[in-house]
C-alpha cells in the first residue's frame, strides 16, 4: 500500500477512459457521488473473499454471469429477476451434479462501462465516438448521444442501488427457497428439452427435501434452504466513478470499492504501470484479472505481485479468455508458472470474449459449440497441470433473446434478427445458459472425482 491513495491512479496512464467536454461538471458529479452511501459494505466483501478462498482450495466452484453491458432502458424487476433465476438454476445443476458448493456472482448492478477496440465507429459515411456503455454515452448513432455525459454516473448509481435492493430481496426474501425450485423456470424455457430436464432435477430435489423432513431434519426452518448468498461484480473501467464510491473501513482503515463486491481488470486495462492496476491494488475487494492469449507467465506473476503481495486466499480471480482454438496452447504455461511460484488464485474461464465472430447477416455473435469447446479445454488444461478449474464467467441473460448461434434451440444466422437486443456483445439466453450448465455439470463432476 506504499504511496497509494484513492486518487493516485490519476498520475498513471489511463486507457479506455472518456474525455468530458466539461471537466467541472464531472468534478461536481464526483463530489455528489462521494457524499452518497456506498452500494456495498466491507463485511460483504470480506465474506466473498472467504467463499472464494474455499474455491481456491478446490472445495467450491465460482459461477459468474450477467449482461455484457447493462442498459438504463432495462431498469425494472423483470430483467433482473430473469437473470437471477437462471443463475440460480445453473448453480443448482452444478451443485447437484458435483456435490460442490457454488459461489454465485452476478455481472450486474454496475456493469455499465465497456472497453472498445476503437475510439470511433463509422456508419453510412458518418464517424462518431464509439458507444462505451450507458454510464458514459448513449448507444444511438447520433452526435448528441455519443457525447460523454457526466450526469450518467449518477444515473448508474441510482440504477445500481435499485437493482441491488431487488437482488437482496430475491436472495433473502424467499424467491431462492429450494422448496420453490419448480418456480424458477421461465415460460419460454419450460417446454424445451433443458427445461424438462431441469423439472426432473427439481422433482428429485423436492423428493430429497421430503425425505429429509420425514427423517426428522427440519427442512422448513433450515436457513441454507431458504436463502442464497449473491454477490455483484463489474469491470472497474470508469475510475472517476470507482474512486468516488471508495470508502475507508472504520476498524482497520482499509479502503474498499463501494460499487461492487468484486471488481475486475479487462484485457485492455491490465498494464502494470497503468491507472487501473494502480487503483485496484489499493482496495480490499476481490479483484479479477482477464487474461487473453497475449498474456504470458511473467505478465501474470507481476500482476499477482502488484495486486496481491500478501497472497491472501480469495483475493484474486484470474479469468482466462483465450478462445476455443488457443486455450489448449496458451493456458497451461500460465497455470504451470503460477503453481510453481506457490500462488493459489481462483482460476476462472470466460469462454465468451475469445469466441466472438460476425455473422453473414452482419450481427456480432458467438457459437454455442465454440463456447462449450473452450470450457472443455479449460478443464482439460487444469487436469493436465494438476490445478483446480475454479469457475466459469458467462455473458448471459434470462430473457428470450437470439444473440448466440446454436444450442438446442438451433439459433441460426437468419434467426439472430428475431430478438437481438444486446447493447454491446451477444449473450446466451436463458435456455442456452441452462443447457450449457447441464453439459458442464458432467465435466465438473469428473474434475471433482
Amino acid at each position: 500500500m506504499h504511496n497509494w491513495t484513492p486518487s493516485s491512479w490519476r498520475d498513471r496512464p489511463a486507457r479506455q477512459m472518456p474525455a468530458y467536454a466539461e471537466p467541472q461538471a464531472l468534478r461536481n458529479v464526483e463530489a455528489r457521488l462521494g457524499a452518497l452511501p456506498p452500494l456495498i459494505f466491507p463485511g460483504e466483501i470480506s465474506q466473498l473473499r472467504e467463499r472464494l478462498a474455499t474455491v481456491s482450495r478446490g472445495e467450491a466452484f465460482l459461477l459468474q454471469g450477467g449482461d455484457c453491458a447493462e442498459s438504463f432502458d432495462e431498469i425494472g424487476q423483470a430483467p433482473v429477476e430473469a437473470t437471477f433465476r437462471v443463475i440460480l438454476q445453473m448453480a443448482v445443476v452444478l451443485t447437484y451434479a458435483a456435490a460442490c458448493p457454488v459461489v454465485k456472482v452476478g455481472r450486474i448492478a454496475g456493469q455499465f462501462a465497456k472497453p472498445r477496440s476503437s475510439d470511433h465507429e463509422t456508419a453510412d459515411g458518418v464517424t462518431l465516438p464509439s458507444y462505451r456503455g450507458d454510464i458514459i454515452n448513449g448507444s444511438d448513432f447520433t452526435a448528441q448521444a455519443r457525447q460523454p455525459d457526466a450526469s450518467r454516473l449518477l444515473s448508474a448509481y441510482s440504477q445500481s442501488a435499485a437493482t441491488l435492493n431487488l437482488l437482496r430481496a430475491l436472495a433473502q426474501g424467499g424467491f431462492a427457497d429450494l422448496h420453490q425450485v419448480h418456480r424458477w423456470t421461465a415460460d419460454f424455457v419450460r417446454s424445451s428439452p433443458q427445461g424438462e430436464r431441469f423439472e426432473e432435477l427439481a422433482d428429485r430435489i423436492t423428493q430429497s427435501l421430503a425425505f429429509m423432513q420425514a427423517c426428522g431434519f427440519d427442512a422448513v426452518r433450515a436457513p441454507q434452504l431458504h436463502a442464497v448468498e449473491f454477490y455483484t461484480s463489474h469491470e472497474a473501467l470508469h475510475l472517476h466513478y470507482e474512486e468516488a464510491l471508495t470508502r475507508q473501513g472504520e476498524q482497520q482503515g482499509d479502503w474498499y470499492g463501494g460499487s461492487a463486491h468484486m471488481l475486475w481488470l479487462g484485457e485492455r486495462t491490465r498494464q502494470l504501470d497503468g491507472a487501473h492496476v494502480e487503483f485496484l491494488r489499493g482496495v480490499r475487494n476481490v479483484i479479477g484479472v482477464k487474461l487473453g492469449p497475449s498474456a504470458n507467465p511473467d505478465d501474470v506473476l507481476r500482476l499477482l505481485d502488484a495486486l496481491d503481495p500478501s497472497q491472501e486466499p480469495g483475493r484474486i480471480v484470474l479469468i482466462s479468455r483465450m478462445g476455443s482454438g488457443q486455450v489448449a496452447e496458451r493456458l497451461p504455461p500460465l497455470l504451470r508458472a503460477v503453481r510453481q511460484a506457490g500462488r493459489n488464485p481462483v482460476w476462472c474461464c470466460d469462454p465468451m470474449h475469445g469466441n466472438t465472430v460476425t455473422s453473414a447477416s452482419g450481427y456480432k455473435t458467438r457459437d454455442f459449440d465454440r463456447i462449450l469447446q473452450e470450457v472443455r479445454g479449460f478443464f482439460a488444461a487444469h487436469a493436465q497441470e494438476g490445478t483446480w478449474p475454479g469457475g466459469l464467467h458467462f455473458e448471459m441473460t434470462g430473457q428470450d433473446v437470439t444473440e448466440c448461434r446454436g444450442g438446442a434451440q438451433a439459433v441460426t444466422d437468419e434467426s439472430l434478427a428475431m430478438r437481438y437486443r444486446t447493447a454491446c456483445d451477444p449473450r446466451l439466453n436463458g435456455s442456452q445458459s441452462l443447457e450449457l450448465a447441464f453439459l458442464i455439470a458432467d465435466v465438473l463432476k469428473a474434475a471433482r472425482t
